[in-house]
Formats: structure tokens, C-alpha cells, sequence
């Protein structure tokens, strides 16, 4: 029977069903993303799927080995496994569209069923194909550890190539139906040659089914990037409003025609710090830590001529965006690099700016390394001793994540303001918390004045941060301070 399998064939299938696990680990990261969010609890939460996953398959195509001639089991697993795969896109997208922004466990356990299914049939092969191969006991320790090291292989081979390459090249459609139809392919010649053409039409058309659904499935992004599913959105009551969506939230939102036009509270209020701090038409040398849509670039730039800016954006692909969409032209008063912030911060001469602006984010939250007691020196060593350092924070509840970036940032500042509506405060209800933080007494009566109607802004924090934890580089906890994990 080890004739049947040749030693190269059993290499090249364990070592590409391990692949193709991983890679479609790796994209059904980005099939939730635009739907619930990509958090480190969302990617614990669909790792652990996969492991399940390759676990059940390598138990059950060990015991099914023993009983079944594994030469006939081989093909269907990569034909039904490759139908499966095709059919995920397009449930997981319809799933998300009637449920979007409700019912965030149902999006992700319809994936966790669309993933598991797949991925345990593709497990399966490398306890098939080593049975095949098995032809004394002599050989078992040779055998077993030599395709079970190829299909490890495979699995680093299909993460590095999905994260690196794949994800940051072509859409995720694009991947699922690549990955489907390769597995389809495999498993289709396996089949017929190992049982026959009969036993092959099933899951043949099953994939073409899961291949045309996926075609016409609704697409939620207009740009798939390695970090985002985004897009822009013109507002039907304002002529040059666009909205700017990353993943499933309101980044950021610019008026062509009117860059002192201001819609989000949270940038308001940014500017009401910056305006109630400085003389107002002052340039300002700034640094921007998170691009986005680049509001206040554009609001700064028009209300104190002469500011420079440095604007540090890890995604090329938003970046390619505003260029195209939303007319961001860069100069020398505008310099765009694409870099993670933390670096870029590290990059930036000591006492070289006037404001450090915060406003980053992973899903939901600020990336944790953007957070820490470490960050934050060296963004109080880049800022001039009178500049000022603003953080949009997002949390709900508790707000057990703002306050500990509070505790932070006061552990660096001698001065730090928070500006937030009463019923935040209050822990009533959540949502963009901006902190103001600086080595100069920060001028609270002026700030105030300059803020919506519904903003408060306090300098005695003490009450509101409580016990909350300094984060730091050894500690910070983020997505699970931030409601509802931290709650």
C-alpha cells in the first residue's frame, strides 16, 4: 500500500495541507475583522478554532487510519476540505452584513464552524499519508518524524507567505478562492485516480457552488490592506463630507471643501486643547501618530498657516487612499511616512515639537506598544518644554483602559487633563476619552471654553483614575482592560 503514496507525494501532501491550514487561519483573521473587530482576544479566539481544529483532524485521521484504507480517504479530504473552503467567504459575509454592528458572537461562531470544518478534514492527511507509508515497524520513528517535520514546515510556509505576502498583495476573496480551487484540484486527481470519477462529482460541485457564492458575496471593503478592510463614504448631507471606515468603525471624517470643518467630538476637542494652549494662528510643528483620514493636518494647516507636519502611518495602503480619495498632497510642510509610530517617535529629534498627537488604533484600541510608560518619555523627550501631548482613548463602562493610560501618562506629565462628556465620567456610558498632558500647568478655563457644549475637561483625576495599573512595556494589558474584557 506504501507503493500506492510515494515518498515525495507524502511529503508534498502533508506538507500542503499544513500550509493550507494556516493560511486559512490566518484570513479568517481578516473575514472577521470588518465585523467584530481584530483584537488580541479575537485572535486567541480563532487561534485557538485552528488548534482545535488540526488537534480533532490529526486524532480522527489517526483513528480512521486504522480502519479505513486511507488510499481512498485522501482525495476527498482535499476535495470536501477544498469545497468547505470555498464556501466561508460568502456565509461569513452574509452572516456580517444582516448582523453588522449587533450580535458579534454569532458572526464569529458562524466562522468558527466554517473554519473548523476544513481545517480538521486537511489535518487528517498527515496521519493518512503516514500510515500509507508505514511499511514496517522498523521504519515508524523515520517515517512518522519525517512527515510530521514537512508538515511543520508547511505550516511556517503558509503563515509567513500569508502575512507577508498574500494578505499585503490580493484580496482575501482572492486567497479563499486560490486556496479552494488548489485543494479542489489536489483532491480531485487523488480521488479519481484512488477511486474513481463517480466519487469525485459531490464535492466538485459543491465547490463550484462555494466558488460562485463567493464572487457574488457582498464585499465590505473598497481596499483590503494587510492591517484593514477599508473604504471611504461620501455623507449624502454634505457635498465634500467623506468618511474614512477602517474595519468596521468611523476612522476619521474630512470635508474636502472645508478643512475647518470638524464632525467627530473626540477631534473637536483635540483641537480645543491645541487652540486653548497655544496662541491661536501660531504655526505649530506637529507630530501625528496615526494618519487616517489626516483631519488635522488639514484643520491645522488651514487655521495657523505655516504648521509642519510629520505623520507617521503603518498602513501604505490607507495612505494610497487619502492620497487618491481624499486629496492629501504631501510637501514640505507635510511629510507622510509610512512607519510604525512607535518607531517613528524614537526617529524624532529631542524638543523638536509643539504637539504629539495620538490617535492610532487596532480595532478598537490603541495598539498596546502605543500605550506604555515608555512611549510616553519618549514622547514628553521630543515635545518642546511648553508642547502639549493629546490621546484619543476609546473605552466604555468602567473605562478601566482610559484610566490606566491616565495613570500612565501622569506617571511621565507633571500635568495631564482629561476631556470627556459627564455621563463618561461617570462611568455611565463610553466612548472617546482625549487626554491632555503637558510639562506646563495646562490652562483647563481656556480649553473649556472652546468645547462643544456637552464636553467637560478636569485636571483633578485622582477620584476617576482610582487604583487603575501604570502600563509599561513589561505590562499592559489593553485588550483586556477595555470593556467588555475588562470588566
Amino acid at each position: 500500500m506504501n507503493k500506492v503514496v510515494g515518498q515525495k507525494l507524502a511529503v508534498g501532501l502533508a506538507f500542503g495541507s499544513s500550509a493550507a491550514v494556516m493560511v486559512l487561519e490566518l484570513v479568517s483573521l481578516r473575514l472577521v475583522a470588518p465585523y467584530i473587530g481584530l483584537t488580541l482576544e479575537t485572535n486567541t479566539a480563532v487561534i485557538g478554532v485552528a488548534l482545535a481544529a488540526i488537534a480533532t483532524g490529526a486524532a480522527l485521521g489517526g483513528r480512521f487510519a486504522d480502519v479505513v484504507p486511507p488510499h481512498r480517504t485522501l482525495g476527498p479530504l482535499f476535495l470536501v476540505g477544498g469545497a468547505l473552503v470555498m464556501v466561508i467567504l460568502p456565509v461569513v459575509r452574509w452572516t456580517g452584513e444582516a448582523l453588522r454592528g449587533d450580535a458579534n458572537n454569532l458572526v464569529f461562531l458562524v466562522l468558527a464552524i466554517t473554519l473548523f470544518a476544513p481545517a480538521s478534514l486537511l489535518s487528517a492527511v498527515t496521519p493518512m499519508v503516514t500510515k500509507l507509508r508505514l511499511a514496517t515497524l522498523e521504519q515508524t520513528g523515520t517515517v512518522v518524524g519525517r512527515l510530521s517535520a514537512f508538515a511543520t514546515v508547511g505550516g511556517i510556509v503558509g503563515t509567513v507567505l500569508t502575512g507577508f505576502v498574500f494578505v499585503a498583495t490580493v484580496p482575501i476573496s482572492t486567497i479563499v478562492l486560490t486556496l479552494g480551487a488548489i485543494l479542489v484540484v489536489v483532491g480531485g486527481v487523488l480521488t479519481v485516480l484512488l477511486r474513481g470519477v463517480q466519487a469525485a462529482v459531490k464535492p466538485v460541485v459543491l465547490a463550484v457552488v462555494g466558488a460562485t457564492l463567493t464572487l457574488v458575496a457582498p464585499r465590505p471593503c473598497e481596499v483590503e490592506t494587510a492591517y484593514h478592510c477599508a473604504r471611504v463614504v461620501a455623507d449624502p448631507n454634505r457635498d465634500g463630507g467623506r468618511t474614512l471606515y477602517l474595519d468596521q468603525l468611523r476612522n476619521s471624517y474630512v470635508d474636502l471643501k472645508d478643512p475647518t470643518y470638524l464632525e467627530f467630538e473626540y477631534i473637536k476637542s483635540f483641537a480645543a486643547a491645541i487652540n486653548g494652549s497655544r496662541p491661536e494662528g501660531q504655526p505649530v510643528s506637529a507630530l501625528h501618530i496615526g494618519g487616517g483620514g489626516l483631519t488635522m493636518t488639514r484643520y491645522l494647516t488651514a487655521t495657523r498657516p505655516g504648521s509642519k507636519h510629520q505623520v507617521y502611518e503603518i498602513d501604505p495602503a490607507v495612505v494610497d487612499l487619502d492620497k487618491r480619495e481624499l486629496g492629501v498632497r504631501t510637501g514640505p510642510d507635510l511629510s507622510l511616512t509610512v512607519k510604525d509610530g512607535r518607531l517613528g517617535v524614537r526617529d524624532e529629534a529631542t524638543e523638536s515639537r509643539d504637539v504629539v498627537l495620538m490617535d492610532a488604533f487596532s480595532g478598537v484600541s490603541v495598539p498596546w506598544h502605543l500605550t506604555t510608560r515608555e512611549l510616553v518619555a519618549d514622547v514628553r523627550r521630543v515635545l518642546r518644554p511648553d508642547g502639549i501631548y493629546v490621546i484619543n482613548v476609546i473605552d466604555h463602562g468602567p473605562a478601566k483602559f482610559a484610566k490606566a493610560e491616565i495613570r500612565t501618562v501622569q506617571a511621565e506629565f507633571k500635568y495631564v487633563a482629561l476631556i470627556a462628556r459627564a455621563d463618561e465620567f461617570s462611568g455611565k456610558s463610553g466612548g472617546n476619552f482625549v487626554v491632555v498632558a503637558s510639562d506646563r500647568p495646562i490652562d483647563v478655563p481656556a480649553i473649556a471654553g472652546k468645547l462643544g457644549p456637552a464636553m467637560q475637561i478636569r485636571d483633578q483625576l485622582s477620584g476617576f483614575v482610582g487604583d487603575a495599573p501604570v502600563l509599561t512595556d513589561d505590562y499592559a494589558p489593553v485588550d483586556q482592560l477595555l470593556t467588555p474584557y475588562g470588566s
